[in-house]
């Protein structure tokens, strides 16, 4: 299984972005995939995850900033951000889970800088 990140790189606060991660096969065979990142410093955390039936769950999005989709035909998922803050900076890191939420493979990550 090959997890491709895509779309991270330099954009100004306030911004959106989004990014693509495509799985080397049918990513309709996992039941979940998802999205993480890690900040310089920090552990990583979880941002949300989509289920092959289309459910989406987020970790923390009181503001409503990120939105999870995926294109089963593409074989990818998409995270998109908007009003972007210094904080998101961090490594974002896509993931599939085999028969739950939790992670059973990792994408390399792409890395996303917002300037304060």
């Amino acid at each position: 299984v090959r997890l491709v990140e895509s779309g991270g790189g330099l954009v100004q606060p306030g911004g959106s972005l989004r990014l693509s991660c495509v799985g080397s096969g049918s990513i309709y065979t996992f039941y979940s995939m998802g999205w993480y990142r890690q900040a310089p410093g920090k552990q990583r955390e979880r941002i949300g995850y989509i289920t092959s039936g289309g459910y989406v769950a987020y970790g923390n999005n009181e503001e409503g900033r990120y939105t999870i989709s995926r294109d089963n035909g593409k074989n990818t998922i998409y995270l998109y951000m908007n009003n972007l803050k210094p904080e998101d900076t961090a490594v974002y890191y896509c993931s599939a889970g085999t028969y739950g939420i939790e992670a059973d493979y990792w994408g390399q990550g792409t890395q996303v800088t917002v300037p304060a």
